[in-house]
């Protein structure tokens, strides 16, 4: 629709009709039901149901018909509905979890998930997906780790900015493409204990340092929608924080386009306490500018009450624009039912869902068992042996059933396998070390349900339950070529049966293609590529936990090690059980020294590291050489070691490539106490690592203005 048209669409609303724009609900409200992720308690009256400005949770192309048809024919104004739901790691097809997708390192890759799953989510008639999670996290104690990019602000950034790109292409008319809905700004990744919705407190240079670069990678990459979190932020919750939405949101970071409030976050202003009543609610949330409040009354109630006895027009106004210009730019005027008419190709997804989740499991420890051998006299055994729980949190649409479990993906590859699946109830132990006993190797897959990770799924303990650990000390008993699988949605703490396994593969949650991908990488037909995004810790007491450590007056030190007033602890390392970045493969890399193309960088120019990594072994493969820095002397106290680049690299046996990095000033620019982003003229020192512990060589260099 043209600009002007628009506009007189607009002029022509009543006060109660803008306000209807701004109000979501979910397709129960229409008769139909839907994705419930949230505490219910809504109520919208007769009279308003048509005038209401988007739905949340459909489930099919059918249902989106008939609810958009239906308020079509009741809509004076034939402004569409916007439908909007959480496709998060695949529509129907489900793709590994986000989490696993950042253990792949690659920005492509997750460009071309996201665009695969808009395709299969626009063609059921979704508009808008709340993704991609943007929040920085260090404390997988948080259940919503899952749906990160792990503990890396830059590679936070990135990955951002990469499924932005796949949601909503080159163009959001095209009816193959989705409306991105950044989240959650901001904080929610720090909620204290690691308990969801609860509250946080964060200086402002980490806010700004730490949190805020992921959100700003979405909107440069022209994010059309921003969520906002349930936690508070400098003692306000985040919904009603106008000092915050305008001054850093709207303002630094020039966001113009929907904020979204998460469910019922306008309504929990009272149980905040900072609000007595729904219209002291619905005004501190307007104030701030929050365009939509999802699923409670607040708005739908209160708001044109607030805009005439405060003289807002201007304001709802404003809102309501942002709205229609969503709807406008993704041609809903010209055909609302955009996008029900598309054919999906679901083979070709399962295919690329297969591709994908190869990538993304990490083998963390291999002490030349894998890979397994087709003839292996193979015992399966445990209690994600052979369960198809394996899509993980945030999969509604996916089915279960239909997807293949570790036992049945071994069961196509090799020749002589038993699987025997545990549970609490019914395990026949003597069945179980007789099985051990016999079998050449074993496979012991164990893990959180998917129910166990994601929204509402915050652990006070990681570690594995009693029967799985039980499990592993009865199999070290009786067979000690074992290879442990483990399914999460977060880092587990692995540290007390570590040593008693000859292999780790942390398999996440793949999705769909799950025992296919598995078992493809355990046999060798394809290689492990995947990298942690986030450091696998070696006790809950060691969280929030990041490897970027800060310097302190008192660090720890190979030379004062054996001392009492430096930071440690007294019961365990300060280092991880596995650090960040690191990942382990079939093929033998290694690198030549780190080399710099000059020791002096100046404002405006560039500097160039290079090095070559080889592949020694047979097997082709992918390596993932990155690079560290430190600023040896800053303004404000920074970490000893943090992510500058990284690039996988694919290695046919016995090939050499060189690599090639160029930096430039402001890559090396930190936030200062005033807030202010710059580099500051001193040495740096540059680290090529296999991950964030595991140094190859460095190089220094200094910055001059």
């Amino acid at each position: 629709m043209e600009i002007e048209k628009l506009k007189q669409r607009l002029l022509s609303l009543s006060l109660e009709e803008k306000v209807g724009q701004l109000v979501q609900v979910t397709p129960d409200f229409f008769g139909n039901k839907g994705e419930i992720t949230g505490p219910l308690g809504q109520k919208i009256a007769d009279s308003t149901r048509y005038q209401i400005g988007s739905v949340l949770g459909t489930h099919r192309a059918a249902e989106v018909k008939q609810i958009q048809a239906d308020y079509l024919a009741h809509s004076k104004h034939q402004i569409p509905l916007l439908f909007m739901a959480d496709v998060i790691h695949g529509y129907e097809t489900i793709f590994p979890i986000p989490l696993a997708l950042a253990s792949s390192f690659d920005e492509e890759l997750i460009e071309r998930v996201a665009q695969n799953s808009a395709v299969e989510a626009a063609s059921e008639g979704i508009h808008v997906t709340f993704s991609p999670m943007a929040d920085y996290v260090k404390d997988p104690r948080w259940g919503r780790v899952l749906e990160s990019n792990g503990e890396d602000p830059r590679l936070s950034t990135a990955l951002t900015k990469a499924y932005v790109r796949g949601y909503q292409g080159d163009d959001l008319k095209k009816e193959t493409s989705l409306a991105a809905c950044v989240k959650h700004f901001i904080g929610y990744g720090a909620a204290e204990g690691g308990r969801d919705y609860n509250t946080v407190d964060i200086s402002d240079v980490e806010l700004h340092q730490n949190y805020l670069p992921a959100f700003e990678g979405a909107i440069s990459a022209g994010v059309q929608l921003v969520m906002t979190s349930f936690n508070s932020v400098h003692g306000v919750p985040v919904t009603a924080n106008k000092a915050l939405i305008q001054s850093v949101l709207r303002g630094k970071l020039r966001f113009d386009g929907v904020l979204i409030s998460d469910w019922a976050a306008i309504a929990e202003l009272k149980n905040h306490r900072v609000a007595q009543t729904s219209r002291d609610a619905a005004k501190k949330a307007f104030d701030a500018s929050v365009d939509i409040d999802m699923m409670t009354d607040c708005y739908s109630e209160e708001l044109a009450a607030i805009v005439e006895e405060n003289h807002l027009m201007p304001q709802l106004d404003a809102a309501v624009w942002r709205i229609l210009l969503l709807k406008n730019e993704l041609g809903l005027f010209e055909n609302p039912y955009r996008g029900l008419e598309n054919k999906v190709d679901k083979d070709q997804l399962k295919v690329e869902a297969f591709e994908v989740a190869t990538r993304s499991a990490v083998l963390l420890k291999n002490e030349a068992i894998l890979p397994l051998k087709k003839e292996d006299k193979l015992l399966v055994v445990g209690t994600k042996a052979a369960t198809t729980d394996v899509l993980g949190a945030w999969s509604w649409i996916g089915d279960s059933d239909t997807a293949i479990s570790l036992a049945a993906g071994l069961e196509k590859e090799c020749s002589a396998i038993e699987i025997i699946a545990i549970d609490d109830e019914k395990t026949d132990w003597s069945k179980i070390k007789l099985a051990a006993h016999a079998a050449e190797k074993v496979v012991i897959a164990v893990g959180e349900d998917s129910q166990e990770a994601g929204e509402a799924a915050s652990r006070a303990k990681l570690n594995l339950s009693a029967i799985e650990q039980e499990l592993i000390d009865v199999i070290s008993h009786e067979n000690s070529e074992s290879i442990l699988v483990t399914f999460s949605g977060r880092p587990l703490v692995l540290t007390d049966v570590e040593e008693k396994v000859k292999a780790i593969v942390v398999a996440w949650f793949l999705g769909n293609q799950t025992g296919t991908a598995l078992a493809a990488l355990l046999t060798g037909q394809k290689n492990f590529s995947g990298h942690l995004p986030m450091s696998f810790p070696r006790s809950v007491g060691q969280l929030p936990y990041s490897y970027q450590e800060m310097s302190t007056g008192r660090p720890m030190t190979e030379e004062n090690a054996d001392q009492k007033y430096i930071s440690r602890y007294l019961d365990e390392e300060n280092s991880p059980l596995y650090a960040f970045g690191h990942g382990l493969s079939y093929s033998a890399f290694t690198y030549s020294e780190l080399r710099v193309s000059t020791d002096e960088l100046r404002s405006g120019c560039e500097l160039e590291l290079s090095f070559e990594v080889t592949n020694e072994s047979e097997l082709a493969g992918y390596a993932l050489p990155q690079i560290y820095f430190t600023d040896e002397y800053t303004e404000v106290i920074r970490p000893k070691r943090e992510l500058l680049a990284w690039q996988q690299v694919q290695l046919d046996c016995g090939e050499t490539k060189t690599i090639h990095f160029t930096i430039r000033p402001e890559d090396l620019a930190y936030v200062h106490s005033d807030l202010s982003r710059t580099t500051d003229p001193g040495e740096f020192r540059f680290y090529l690592a296999k991950s964030a512990l595991d140094i190859v060589s460095a190089v220094s260099v200094t910055y001059v203005e």
